[in-house]
């Protein structure tokens, strides 16, 4: 059995007291830690896992990248490290709190929304900022949409720059566990594990910006 440093929870419990409507940020965190989600191909990937940054001639900061603290919303979009050849390692990324707390705060929706005014005025927002946010349905292991939602952050520029130098604690490679449990599912195996999640509360300003119920 391939292990990590993350706790894991039987799928079949994993949806044991969490909430099925509504938009909520469901994740792992520890202490004034949370871990993020990505997918990248084998030359970032490696790069980042050595220097426990991100960067190397294949990476780019201007480019917008997407962070997902939902460990089931990126499966769904790397389809288990099996989608397509640029999202085959998988990667689970320690950052600060505070600085994702700083993220959510910064960024714009991709949709209208009240908080950024009328909709002129919320597309010049999104166009200048460098963090977009997006609520999407979430999805359980086999892809089915859920009633509940998931964020995901869109970072570049000097977001993104910050995120990496100022906020990541480190940088672990999960590929090896996707995949084991993907053989699993495969297999039609009721076993398979997941990454023990629960609801991360944030500030109330964010709370009631985003309609997260108390």
């Amino acid at each position: 059995m391939v292990t990590m440093n993350l706790p894991t929870t039987p799928y079949s419990r994993y949806e044991e007291g969490l909430p099925q409507e509504g938009n909520w940020i469901l994740g792992h965190r520890t202490g004034s830690s949370i871990f993020v989600y990505q997918a990248f191909n084998d030359r970032i990937a490696d790069h980042a896992v050595q220097h426990q940054r991100f960067g190397g001639p294949h990476y780019s900061f201007s480019r917008m990248t997407w962070i997902k603290p939902n460990f089931l919303w990126m499966m769904y979009r790397c389809g288990w490290g099996a989608k397509d050849a640029n999202q085959t390692r998988v990667l689970a990324i320690e950052m600060t709190f505070s600085g994702f707390e700083e993220l959510l705060a910064q960024g714009v929706s991709t949709v209208p929304h009240p908080f950024h005014g009328d909709e002129a005025q919320w597309r010049q927002q999104l166009d200048r900022s460098d963090v977009r946010l997006q609520w999407d349905p979430d999805h359980d292991f086999s892809g089915a949409k859920l009633q509940r939602r998931a964020i995901q952050i869109g970072i570049k520029n000097k977001a993104l720059e910050e995120f990496n130098e100022r906020h990541i604690q480190s940088i672990q490679d999960i590929t090896d566990f996707v995949k084991e449990q993907k053989k699993i599912i495969d297999a039609e195996g009721n076993s398979f594990l997941v990454v023990q999640e629960r609801i991360i509360e944030v500030n109330n300003a964010l709370r009631e910006r985003f309609g997260i119920p108390g």
